[in-house]
C-alpha cells in the first residue's frame, strides 16, 4: 500500500499545487471562511465517506474515512483561515480579495490533505482502522476552531492526531519535529488607566494617565527579567499604547493592549499574577483607577515524546527522493491551536519546511511577503502519507 499511495500522491502533486493556488486567490479569514468549506465539501462529494459539517463554533468539516478492517482510530488535521494582510508577493495567483491573504500557509495544509485523503479513500480497504480528516476553521483568532470542535465528541473516539506547519525553515525536503513543549501558550490583556485630564501647564491640578502607563509598560518588563526563572520561557509584549491627544493636554486615561507567551502552566500563573499586581501597585502609586482585562487562549503546545519519536523514525528510514532530511527542530515561540488537539489526545505535531528556492533570507509566516517553494506540498502529503503508513504497518 505504500507504494501504491506514494505514486498516487506524486501523479496528483500538479492537482495539490492547484489546488493550493485556487485557495491562496480567495482567502477568508476566521470564522467567515464560508466559500472555502464550500469548496472543500464539493471536493469529498460522490465519496465513499462519512461528512460532518459545521463541527464547532464554526465551519468546521470532519471527514470519516472507514478503513476495510477494524483498528486504530487517528485524526489528521489542517487548517484553512487566512490572515487580515494585505498581499505583497509578485505571483500570478496573488489574493483577489483586498486586506486578506494566506499569509501563514493554511492554503497548502488544506491542498495536501484533500488530495491525501481523497488517495486514502480509494485505499481505505487496506487500512485497518479509521482516518478522520479534521479541516478546521479559525485557527489564527481565539477562541480558535480546534477547542470548539475537541468539545463538539466528533472527534472522541480518537487514539492520536497528526498535523503539519509550513515553516520557512529550510528548503522542500526537510521535515522538522520536536518532543515536548513545541509551541507556547498565549494569553492577551486590555489595560484601561483612567486618570484626571488637565492642561498641560497646570500637571499638579491633573493626574496623567500616560505617565501612569508609560510606568507600567517599564514594570511589565521585569516579569520576565525579575519574576521568571532563567530557564522557563515567558514573553510580555505591549502591542497597543492609545494615548493619542495634543501636546499641551494632559491626558484623561490611555489603553494598553498586550501579548503573553508562556511555555509551561507554571509560568502562565506566575506572569497572570504578577501582571495583576502590577495594576494593583499602579493604583496605589499613581492614584489612578484601572479596568483590566485578561484572557488566557491558545495553551502550549504538547506533542507527546513517544509518538513524536516514533513520527520521527518512521521518516527517518523513508527512503524518498522528496525528503531529504528529518531533523528535530527548536522549540517555537508562536502559539498554534493545535494544542487542544493535543492536549486530549496523545498527538505529533511535526513541520514541513517551505524557504522559496534562491531565497536566503525568507519572509516568515504573517508577512505580506510570505511565500512557499510548492514542493513542500508535495513532502508534506507523502510525509505524512508514510507516517499514516507507518503507524498502521502498511507496507
Amino acid at each position: 500500500m505504500k507504494e501504491k499511495l506514494m505514486s498516487m500522491l506524486e501523479a496528483r502533486n500538479d492537482e495539490i499545487i492547484e489546488i493550493r493556488r485556487h485557495l491562496h486567490q480567495y482567502p477568508e479569514i476566521s470564522f467567515k471562511e464560508e466559500r472555502t468549506a464550500h469548496y472543500i465539501i464539493d471536493f469529498y462529494k460522490n465519496k465513499d465517506v462519512e461528512i460532518q459539517t459545521n463541527v464547532g463554533n464554526g465551519y468546521g468539516i470532519v471527514v470519516t474515512i472507514n478503513g476495510g478492517k477494524p483498528g486504530k482510530k487517528i485524526g489528521l488535521r489542517a487548517d484553512f483561515d487566512a490572515l487580515p494582510i494585505s498581499e505583497e508577493t509578485d505571483v500570478p495567483f496573488k489574493s483577489k480579495k483586498d486586506g486578506v491573504m494566506h499569509a501563514c500557509g493554511h492554503d497548502g495544509h488544506t491542498a495536501y490533505l484533500l488530495v491525501l485523503a481523497d488517495c486514502l479513500i480509494q485505499l481505505k480497504e487496506d487500512i485497518p482502522g479509521t482516518i478522520k480528516i479534521i479541516h478546521q476553521h479559525a485557527e489564527e483568532v481565539p477562541p480558535g476552531g480546534a477547542k470548539s470542535i475537541v468539545e463538539s465528541g466528533v472527534l472522541d473516539d480518537l487514539d492520536n492526531v497528526f498535523g503539519i506547519h509550513l515553516l520557512p525553515m529550510g528548503p522542500a525536503g526537510v521535515v522538522g519535529y520536536h518532543p515536548g513543549y513545541s509551541f507556547t501558550g498565549r494569553a492577551y490583556f486590555k489595560l484601561r488607566v483612567q486618570g484626571r485630564g488637565g492642561h498641560g501647564s497646570s500637571p499638579h491640578l491633573a493626574n496623567d494617565a500616560i505617565v501612569a502607563g508609560a510606568h507600567f509598560v517599564t514594570a511589565a518588563q521585569t516579569i520576565v527579567s525579575r519574576r521568571l526563572s532563567p530557564f522557563d520561557t515567558g514573553v510580555i509584549t505591549i502591542g497597543s499604547f492609545d494615548g493619542k491627544g495634543t501636546f499641551n493636554i494632559i491626558k484623561d486615561s490611555v489603553e494598553l493592549e498586550g501579548d503573553v507567551r508562556y511555555m509551561t502552566e507554571e509560568t502562565k500563573s506566575t506572569i497572570e499574577k504578577e501582571v495583576r499586581r502590577l495594576v494593583k501597585g499602579l493604583e496605589e502609586e499613581f492614584g489612578v483607577t484601572c479596568e483590566l482585562k485578561y484572557e488566557n487562549d491558545y495553551p502550549p503546545l504538547y506533542n507527546n515524546p513517544e509518538l513524536t519519536n516514533i513520527v520521527a523514525m518512521i521518516l527517518k528510514d523513508v527512503k524518498d527522493q522528496h525528503i531529504t532530511e528529518v531533523k528535530e527542530f527548536p522549540a517555537m515561540s508562536p502559539s498554534e491551536d493545535f494544542a487542544y488537539y493535543a492536549e486530549k489526545f496523545p498527538s505529533c505535531f511535526f513541520y514541513i519546511a517551505c524557504s522559496p528556492k534562491g531565497v536566503e533570507e525568507p519572509y516568515f509566516n504573517h508577512h505580506p511577503k510570505f511565500d512557499i517553494d510548492e514542493d513542500s506540498l508535495l513532502v508534506a502529503a507523502k510525509a505524512v502519507g508514510y507516517v499514516v503508513c507507518g503507524y498502521y504497518n502498511l507496507d
